[in-house]
Parts: C-alpha cells; structure tokens; sequence
C-alpha cells in the first residue's frame, strides 16, 4: 500500500503545474495581427522538475543524434526503487547558426521524453488560445492568460509547492528494520538530539535554523500523510553520507526540503 501511495505521489509531483513564471508562449499559426500562441517551458525547468521529485541522482539522460538533425533522448527515472526509461525525438530549431540548431533539438528531445511521464504534459490540452501579433517582432503582443486548472497552486512567481502553518516539532527518529540476531542494530535520526548541558545564568538554548524548522514542518507532514516513510528519508541521507539532517548545510538540506515538499503537495 505504501508503495503505491509512494509512486502516485511521484506521478502528481511530476505531472504538477510549472509556476505561471516559468512559462513562455510563441507564435504557432500566424494570420495577420492574430496568431495562435502555444505556452512551453524549457528544459531548465524539466530539469528542475525532475531534481525536485526524484533528486540529483534519481534521473539520468542519454541522447543520440540522428543524420536528419534530430536528437533521441532516452529519459530514466528511479521510481519505487525501479529505473524506468522512455524515449523521444527532438528536432531542431530553424535558426541560423548550427550550434543553436542542434543545441534546440537535445532540448525539445528532453522535454519530449520528460511529456511521456507526465512533466508539462497539461501544456498540450490547453484550450486553444488565439493573441495579438507583431509581425515586426514575430512576437506575440502580450501573454495570454491561462485557465485556473492549469495555475500553479503557487501563483506566478514559487514553485507549486504549499504548506499548512504548523508549530516547529521534534523530528522523528527513523528506525532500521529489525536485524538478524548479533548484527549490530543502528538507528538515524531525522535531526539530531539536544545535548544535554548545565546551562549558564542567562543562557538561552541555541534555535534552530529556519532550514531545519521547515524541514521539521515538511517531514512531520509527509511521514503523518504516508508519502515517504523512514527508510526513504535515511536513504535520502545516505545520498549525501550523512545521518541526519543536522549534518547537512543549508543548500543540501533545502534541496531534500523542496524535494519532500513536491511529494507532499502532490
């Protein structure tokens, strides 16, 4: 059961909607003033995507380019412990210099192959949107607005992610799956312990950073809700040859935060 919660969450983090900021539109059928515009991202935001959910190590890329130009990516995630891998064909652009050509077709390969598990593929079943057109600038004259099924809960400018205001509490203590008899057992924990220590007149505890408390906010969220479970967060820490999160700096520690947060959200 776990299991299958775990992959439809993976499956909503990936398919989610890209914050309104990420998107970009151009002309696709051009008639006078008036052109059909098309709304995309680009291969940034795949990519970020695919860190978010699956994390750095949880995705790999190969391509192989074709004599007419075109480009084959071969996508494989890591999800539910499986690698998974989907191709598709990216062609090139029409502009002028070579390099910006071939440079067009390894994205759209990406993003092609990234559509086939969901990423940006609502794009693709957005109502057909006609905008005002420059011929001048061969662009369109202002960005269309998109229906609100296809908004970002996070509005224009954050990544989809939203989260219930909750008081900072103790992280849990991720516990090993029981070990044969004489094998040493261990436990990781999610945020280390305080020490205990005879304080001095005046002193007052040391806090928390605000990375560790948002990452007390997502996982007590996410362990409650079932989405990730305690051997999933010691293999996450595993990844950086940590124990626990305290051993983490700020931007290791937002990176596992952001990726938890999709999962959640999703």
């Amino acid at each position: 059961m776990v299991k299958i919660l775990i992959g439809a969450a993976f499956n909503r983090g990936l398919s989610a909607p890209f914050p309104t900021n990420e998107l970009h539109w151009k002309p696709k059928l051009v008639k006078g003033n008036r052109a059909l515009a098309i709304a995309y991202v680009d291969a940034r935001s795949i990519q970020d995507r695919l860190d978010e959910v699956l994390g750095v190590d949880g995705w790999q890329d190969a391509y192989r380019e074709l004599a007419n130009g075109s480009v084959v990516c071969r996508l494989r995630l890591q999800i539910g412990g499986k690698w998974i891998s989907k191709s598709d064909v990216g062609s090139p652009s029409e502009q002028s210099d070579a390099g910006d050509r071939t440079k067009a077709a390894f994205s759209d390969a990406l993003k092609r192959a990234a559509v086939k598990f969901g990423v940006g593929r609502y794009l693709y079943r957005l109502p057909v949107v006609w905008a005002d057109y420059d011929p001048q600038t061969k662009r369109l004259v202002k960005v269309p607005q998109l229906p609100s099924s296809a908004v970002s809960a996070a509005g224009a400018n954050q990544r989809p992610l939203q989260w219930p205001e909750l008081a900072p509490t103790p992280a849990p203590t991720l516990q090993p799956s029981p070990a044969p008899d004489g094998a040493p057992r261990a436990s990781v924990a999610i945020a280390p312990p305080a020490r205990p220590s005879s304080p001095k007149s005046g002193d007052a505890a040391a806090p928390r950073s605000p990375e560790l408390l948002k990452w007390d906010e997502v996982s007590k969220v996410a362990l409650g809700r079932g989405v990730v479970t305690n051997s999933t967060l010691a293999k996450w820490l595993a990844e950086y040859g940590v124990g626990s999160v305290g051993e983490l700096g700020p931007k290791p520690l937002g990176t596992l935060t952001r990726r938890l947060q999709s999962l959640v959200a999703a």
